[in-house]
């Protein structure tokens, strides 16, 4: 298979120790183009330079909801900025995160509109976070969200009716290692619901290896292989045909150019 990872932090400790290496590694699997992706302005700055460095490596810019308390209008200008560098194919991952709640909701209500507003006057796509909030996230996409190039919930978890509602709004859903997780049922059930051109793969490493390799830390984007797999069996289809699926759902989404075409 050839694979794209949607959504990884090559960025983070301790991927970013040997990007080289682990890219090595990711191409042996079968996994050749990435969306490394930020959470904050610095990383954001890292995860740009980072990307110009490697081929078939790309970058999302934003600052996440948990960081929403730090982001006034400079930190916002300045991200503007880094979404206009070429190798940037989306913004976020920006939403909400009502579990945690490490900024006030009422910042991150304010700071994710101001992404949505970003990604509209830069057409880009938009990587959504969303945590114990998934009524308040699509109340802001549904009073914000015109006129965006594309809105895909990342790392989703969530029932079978909500990944509906997703897809009514003509959203993407992406899936990472948890959906191989035992306890999963839910993921699983809203998997069998998206259609692979709607579908996308994430690893979100250093986190959440998949079963088999649950207990590998870090998380890396060889091992996505594990995902697409398991995906592929759930949704009865070859890996071949899962594969082609979902990597041509990644390549229109982000706009990857003709080199990207795996």
């Amino acid at each position: 298979m050839n694979l794209i990872d949607t959504h990884c932090h090559l960025t983070f400790e301790p991927l970013a120790d040997d990007v080289p290496a682990v890219l090595k590694r990711s191409r042996q699997a079968g996994v050749t183009v990435w969306i490394t992706v930020g959470t904050s302005l610095a990383d954001s700055r890292k995860a740009v330079e980072l990307a110009g460095r490697h081929e078939n490596l790309y970058a999302s810019v934003g600052i996440h909801p948990h960081d929403a308390k730090d982001a006034e209008g400079p930190a916002l200008a300045e991200l503007k900025e880094l979404a206009r560098n070429d190798r940037v194919v989306a913004i976020g991952e920006t939403g909400l995160d009502f579990h945690y709640n490490f900024s006030k909701q009422p910042d991150q209500k304010r700071v994710f509109a101001d992404h949505l507003n970003i990604a509209r006057e830069m057409e880009l796509p938009v990587i959504i976070h969303s945590r114990n909030a998934f009524d308040e996230t699509l109340e802001i996409l549904d009073r914000r969200g015109n006129g965006l190039k594309g809105v895909v919930f990342h790392c989703f978890s969530g029932s079978a009716d909500q990944a509906r509602q997703l897809l009514d709004r003509g959203y993407y859903v992406s899936f990472t290692g948890v959906v191989t997780f035992k306890n999963a049922r839910t993921a699983r059930e809203a998997a069998r619901t998206v259609p692979a051109d709607r579908l996308m793969v994430e690893t979100d490493c250093p986190y959440m290896s998949p079963e088999p390799v649950r207990g590998q830390k870090p998380n890396e984007p060889s091992l996505m292989l594990h995902t697409a797999r398991f995906l592929a069996e759930l949704k009865g289809l070859s890996a071949d045909e899962f594969a082609r699926q979902s990597t041509q759902a990644a390549i229109r989404f982000f706009n990857l150019p003709l080199e990207a075409e795996v």
